[in-house]
């Protein structure tokens, strides 16, 4: 995974006036609806590994016990504040072990970092490590290999005594590799004081085969599940994994880092 971007150090405490709760509740709608559909029961429990500032969680708290695993501290100090019912864990995603196990493991945009296909097993053997026997596991990447499109977006909200704007630029110097660019520029105003600020997210980009294979590898019987949001013209690729109920080799039960 590259070095953590701007976003998630010293513009952490920015978060809410770059992307709000409220435009998080049609998706995180979604996502619960497929935790219920799964079929797994009961399902209380549910980690979210990645979980940013929180603006998922703070819908899917309506329905889930959540406990909330994320890198970066500024991230989690904003999650708190909007969060304060769920348990927060400082953790990354490829090597976290919280010692215990859930109904439902959730992942959201952050899988986008998992930029090799070794970080992207980690980060399923985590979920799978979290994820009970007969449990459901949920991965949001933005985009598969076979629905990237380049495309731009702006947006941001004001705030007290200060506002932010932002464009971000999604493009691919290099479709030979696993990766591709989401280049953003920040305009950050408090007060009379303008800034602005470059910030460059690598982000990983696989096949639906090579997620699928790598769900099987490690354990889980995974299936694509796409959603089409109201605000976005193409589908939103979801992968819904279960973990079998069936005792497992020790090898499954206990993934290496490899």
């Amino acid at each position: 995974m590259s070095d953590s971007p701007k976003l998630y150090n010293e513009l952490a405490e920015w978060w809410p006036l770059i992307s709000a709760p409220e435009e998080y509740a049609e998706e995180a709608g979604v996502y619960s609806a497929k935790f219920v559909e799964s079929g797994v029961s009961p399902l209380r429990s549910v980690l979210e590994l990645g979980s940013g500032g929180g603006n998922n969680a703070s819908h899917m708290k309506a329905h889930f016990d959540l406990a909330l695993v994320e890198l970066s501290p500024g991230m989690l100090e904003v999650s708190k504040r909007l969060n304060p019912e769920c348990e927060h864990h400082q953790g990354d995603m490829r090597t976290v072990r919280l010692g215990k196990q859930f109904d439902g493991v959730f992942v959201h945009d952050a899988v986008c970092y998992m930029t090799t296909p070794q970080d992207l097993r980690l980060a399923i053997e985590t979920a799978f490590i979290h994820c009970r026997p007969g449990g459901v596991a949920i991965f949001c990447p933005d985009f598969v290999a076979e629905t990237f499109e380049p495309s731009t977006e702006h947006g941001g909200h004001d705030g007290d005594g200060r506002a932010l704007r932002y464009i971000d630029w999604v493009w691919d110097p290099d479709p030979s590799d696993t990766t591709y660019l989401v280049d953003y520029a920040f305009l950050l105003r408090s007060g009379a004081h303008t800034r602005v600020v470059h910030d460059r997210h690598v982000e990983g980009l696989f096949s639906v085969s090579t997620w699928l294979d790598t769900f099987r590898t490690v354990g889980f019987d995974a299936q694509p599940q796409p959603y089409r949001h109201t605000e976005v013209e193409r589908l939103i690729d979801v992968f819904v994994a279960r973990r079998p109920d069936a005792r497992i080799s020790d090898e499954r039960e206990s993934p290496g880092i490899r």
